[in-house]
């Protein structure tokens, strides 16, 4: 079944929710619907299932906003667009990834599949930008180091600041452009702007600015990275 995370935010896709390949997939009700990645593929009907169960019209999405240009968050964009005629939302750091559909930067080697290539209609350059709804405003900040173009999403639902961090446990791989300084730095970063909710690719969600700062502490510690308790 659908999480429902704060106000109209749910998690409608996933591992556990849609198909083993997908990442967590979220659904934002802004007045527009908004679509935070959007699984590998083979899930997609799952994830429109799910979209329904809450009310939400999968052929009503407004945006697709991409984290990065891995197949598992965005393998399904082909038919979203197709469904919806939503515009897609990427980095432009990860752009020339997602619209070639490269087998290796997208890590679609990884998992065995084919990927066609997705024209990115509004390519987010530099630190990041903000998307405004008619409901709502995300946030959009470059997190690079799990690959060149990945980024987090940032929204304020029911007096609590939701983090959409997807893969900011990694993993690095040189096919993918990954960089573990620059990671870093965008960890430190997260670190230091808080969120009371973390909403994360594969990990789940994290409830609690503690939880939160403690997992990203784990991510860091992890890669032999750690901090004796930050800035």
């Amino acid at each position: 079944m659908a999480e429902r995370i704060s106000g109209k935010v749910f998690r409608v896709g996933g591992g556990d929710l849609s198909h083993p390949a997908d990442c967590g997939v979220y659904a934002l009700d802004l007045g527009e619907t908004v679509l935070v990645d959007c699984g590998a593929g083979p899930g997609w009907p799952r994830i429109r299932e799910q979209m329904r169960s809450v009310d939400l019209d999968p052929g009503a999405i407004h945006t697709l906003v991409l984290t990065h240009g891995h197949v598992d968050h965005i393998g399904a964009g082909a038919q979203v667009v197709a469904e919806s005629g939503c515009r897609v939302v990427a980095h432009a750091g990860d752009r020339a990834a997602i619209e070639s559909g490269d087998p290796a930067a997208t890590a679609a080697s990884w998992y065995g599949m084919r990927l066609p290539g997705l024209p990115v209609d509004h390519p987010v350059d530099g630190d990041g930008e903000a998307l405004g709804f008619a409901g709502g405003q995300l946030r959009l900040q470059h997190t690079p180091g799990h690959t060149p173009g990945s980024m987090v999403a940032w929204l304020e639902s029911g007096g609590e600041t939701l983090l959409f961090g997807q893969d900011i446990h990694g993993p690095f791989d040189d096919a993918f452009g990954s960089d573990i300084g620059r990671w870093r730095d965008s960890m430190e970063t997260l670190l230091e702007a808080g969120a009371d909710v973390l909403c994360e690719g594969h990990y789940g969600v994290f409830r609690g600015r503690d939880r939160v700062r403690t997992f990203i502490l784990e991510q860091l510690q992890a890669h032999g990275m750690g901090r004796g308790g930050g800035r």
